[in-house]
């Protein structure tokens, strides 16, 4: 590929969000998808799932690969790959910078704040299927249980206007990349979406707000803004879960331990441990008992 039809390409790339991969068969560019981020390529990318898109060359437009992202800024990479040059917009192992371009897709709207209202924890929905997929993904039980609340309702066949699925509300995309065959299915969309959550708290380092406003705009979103996006839903979402994290938390939690065969004394006074923190008091004297005759100063002589 000559420079010039790589500049011409990367100018379509920029202006329409697409690829080409030859001067004269420029027909099929892959759409990548990898951790939830979006790449365009002339060939398959290693450890990306990538899907073939046709080009019309003679579309008066060319169609927005990308998705609906706003405006934003990007790079295209040059690399080799089994014996070919290759073109793309990840930067993957052997990849040279080869230009930067601004590109402006639809913005998309909002994300949506779940389908799920506050209210008393429904420790009865696929209890057996959140608790073994805290335990398999090592994350809280009552993160997933506060997530699926807020997303669906615990409703396996919820469809969001958005267009997310099942109980963890999954976009089809981000379903298809974890390889979830029935996004209806419970016990693959809760596996699915504890794996999500997990993916995101290592993203975002363990900080669970960036993570669960990331679960519901994307990470691509999170990290443009660096931070929670100004989005008047991602923010209700994000203050909904965590509301039914807390409430979760709370019903999941043991109670209290308290003493065996014991019976509560109203009348009894402060708990032991309180009660050193008393002045001490002497014992009442019995009427019997001598009474003893308080010291005084001696008289001076």
């Amino acid at each position: 590929m000559s420079r010039p039809t790589a500049a011409a390409i990367a100018s379509t790339l920029a202006l329409c969000a697409a690829l080409a991969c030859a001067p004269a068969e420029a027909h099929t560019v892959y759409r990548c998808v990898r951790n939830n981020t979006v790449s365009l390529s002339t060939a398959p990318e290693p450890g990306s799932k990538c899907e073939a898109k046709q080009i019309d060359d003679n579309a008066v437009q060319t169609p927005n690969l990308w998705g609906e992202m706003g405006v934003f800024s990007g790079t295209l990479y040059e690399r080799e790959q089994d014996g070919k040059l290759v073109y793309g917009t990840r930067n993957l192992p052997g990849s040279r910078v080869f230009l930067r371009f601004t590109v402006a897709t639809p913005p998309g709207e909002p994300a949506h704040e779940g389908l799920g209202r506050v209210g008393k924890p429904q420790l009865d929905r696929h209890a057996r299927l959140f608790k073994a997929a805290a335990k398999k993904h090592k994350v809280e039980d009552a993160w997933l249980r506060a997530i699926a609340h807020a997303e669906s309702l615990f409703d396996e066949k919820a469809v969001s206007p958005k267009g997310a699925q099942g109980v963890m509300q999954l976009m089809p995309d981000t379903a298809k990349e974890l390889g979830v065959v029935d996004p209806f299915a419970p016990a693959e969309s809760i596996d699915a979406g504890a794996r999500y959550f997990t993916a995101l708290l290592k993203r975002f380092k363990g900080d669970t707000t960036l993570a669960i406003a990331a679960y519901n705009a994307g990470p691509g979103v999170v990290s443009r803004y660096d931070g929670v996006p100004p989005y008047a839903e991602t923010r209700a979402y994000l203050e909904k879960v965590q509301a039914l994290y807390h409430a979760y938390k709370a019903a999941l939690s043991p109670p209290p331990q308290r003493p065996a065969d014991a019976v509560a004394r109203p009348d009894a006074g402060p708990p032991a441990s309180d009660r050193n923190m008393l002045p001490a008091i002497p014992p009442k004297a019995s009427q019997n008992a001598p009474v003893a005759t308080p010291a005084r100063p001696a008289k001076p002589a």
